[in-house]
Parts: structure tokens; sequence; C-alpha cells
């Protein structure tokens, strides 16, 4: 009887600890698989880490935030930082170039990943690298591209430029490098390249602005599946994938248009981060709130 007693005993005490154990475990798992905007993600195999949402410095080529004034602009910059976002958006030709420095100086520069771009062919690509650390009052740049691929020639045409590049990856001052492209021709190349570890790329279910067959910066775009078709390679081979044009270069007026675009980024598993051009704090939680929704799917 003692020993029927024991055993009975035990059977109890271990089936309360599998009920137990089986109400806790979809609650920490769930805990677990949660993920939000504001998380860290690696970035392909750079090894980097960015948030999942950034903020784009350049809408309208930076016109959009420059009209913000100085101080607003800086005040952006902080809400989008005390909000969680720690990947800025940033580019020499935007119009906030110059701004930058104020901008970030009271953030911790080890908390952020500054992402920058470089244009056409430069003369003297060194002083333009060497200028915006000097610009960013920085020792490194995480991420730099080449900006604006339009032709499937961009890796001879733009040579001068990727060797400076590579020379000051080696030298500590650039972390990452890739491209930002505006043409499908340009896409295939960047997407099978060796060289680019980071692909900046336009992305909407609607096809807004996004890219297409016309090597031209600006030309409409027509259906998203070949640029779907590319970051698939992309990320194939080892790329790290950031979204772009979410909304439409500002043209998605209708709140339904900025969701349908969220849900389908979020939904490519491919893309590791997203930047968002912003300029009020108000844009930067709608964005973070149908961020975490989508992912919340």
């Amino acid at each position: 009887m003692r020993n029927n007693r024991y055993t009975r005993r035990r059977f109890l005490a271990g089936s309360a600890s599998v009920l137990a154990a089986s109400a806790l475990t979809p609650a920490c798992a769930t805990l677990e698989k949660r993920r939000s905007a504001t998380d860290r993600v690696t970035l392909g195999k750079t090894g980097l880490t960015l948030t999942r949402l950034g903020i784009g410095l350049g809408s309208n080529s930076g016109n959009v935030q420059r009209n913000l004034g100085k101080e607003a602009f800086n005040r952006l910059v902080h809400d989008a930082y005390d909000r969680g976002i720690r990947y800025l958006d940033c580019a020499q030709s935007y119009k906030t170039f110059d701004w930058i420095a104020d901008a970030i100086k009271d953030l911790p520069r080890d908390q952020l990943f500054i992402m920058s771009k470089i244009g056409g062919n430069p003369d003297k690509p060194e002083e333009v690298i060497n200028r915006h650390l000097k610009n960013f009052q920085t020792d490194y740049i995480d991420c730099m591209l080449v900006h604006c691929a339009v032709t499937p020639t961009w890796t001879q045409e733009r040579a001068r430029l990727m060797e400076a590049i590579d020379k000051a990856q080696a030298q500590g001052k650039i972390r990452a490098k890739g491209v930002s492209c505006h043409s499908l021709p340009a896409l295939r190349v960047a997407a099978a390249s060796d060289w680019v570890e980071v692909n900046l790329v336009r992305v909407n279910p609607q096809a807004k602005f996004t890219d297409s067959e016309e090597q031209k910066w600006d030309a409409p775009g027509t259906t998203i599946e070949p640029v779907v078709e590319q970051i698939k390679i992309m990320h194939q081979n080892g790329h790290g994938v950031i979204g772009m044009k979410l909304v439409g270069d500002g043209t998605f007026k209708n709140a339904d248009d900025r969701e349908k675009a969220m849900r389908f980024a979020m939904s490519l598993p491919e893309i590791d981060a997203v930047t968002i051009g912003f300029k009020s704090a108000a844009e930067i939680d709608e964005s973070i709130e149908r961020m975490n929704r989508a992912l919340a799917g």
C-alpha cells in the first residue's frame, strides 16, 4: 500500500508539473517570438545590427525635412530615437546632410546605425568619404552606398567610387558597403554582385516608384514581382536588404495604402529592415504601430 501511495503521489506531482509547463509554454513562446519595429536585426552577412524601422532624412531629396527648420529637424531625430529607432538614413545629396551632426551630437554614437550614400563618380571620392566623417562628426559610417544606380553597367561607371569605398572600409572608416538602385537592369547586377553587401530597394505592392526596365531614376514602377525576385536572390547571396518607398515617395495619402505596403514588406522574410521618411512624431508613431501590427500577423 505504501508503494502504491508513493507511486500515486509521484504521478500526481508529475502530472501537475506537466500541466503547469503546458500552461506556461504558449505564453513564453509568444513572448519569445514577438517582433517589433524597434528590434535590432542583423543586416545580411555584415554582422551589423540596426533597428527594423529606420528614419529617412531625405524625403523629396530632403526638402520635406529641411523645410521643418533646423530646430524641428533636431527634435524629429530625437523623437525617433526616444521611440527606439536607431537607424538613420542619410545621403550627401539630401538637403539635411549638413544638419546631421548637430541632430545626433547628444545621442550615443555606438547605439546608432548611420547609412549614407554618394552619387555619381566623384573625381576624388576619398575626399568625399572624409567629408562625410567630418560632417557627421564621427569616426566611421556604418554603411555607405553607391547612390541611385540606373544602368546595368554601373559597376564599371562607378568603379573609382567603389575602389575608394573598399579602401575606406579596410581603414575602418566604413563598416559595410552597397548600392541603392533605381531600375531593374541595375538591380539585377546588384543582386548578383560579390561587391555588394547591402541593397536599398524600392518596394511596395502598388509598385509606386519601384524599379522597372526603364533606366531612369524617377521612372514610374509597373509591377512589383520582378523586384521581389531580385530581393530573394540578394538574400540567397547573403546580402543585407533594406526596403524603401513604403509610402510611395509620400504619395500614399490613403491610410489603407500605407497599411497594405507595410504588411507587404513585413511579409517578405528576405527584407531585414525598412526606412521611411518622416516629418512628425505622429508619422513615426503611425509607422511603428503599423509595423508592430503587421509583425503580429
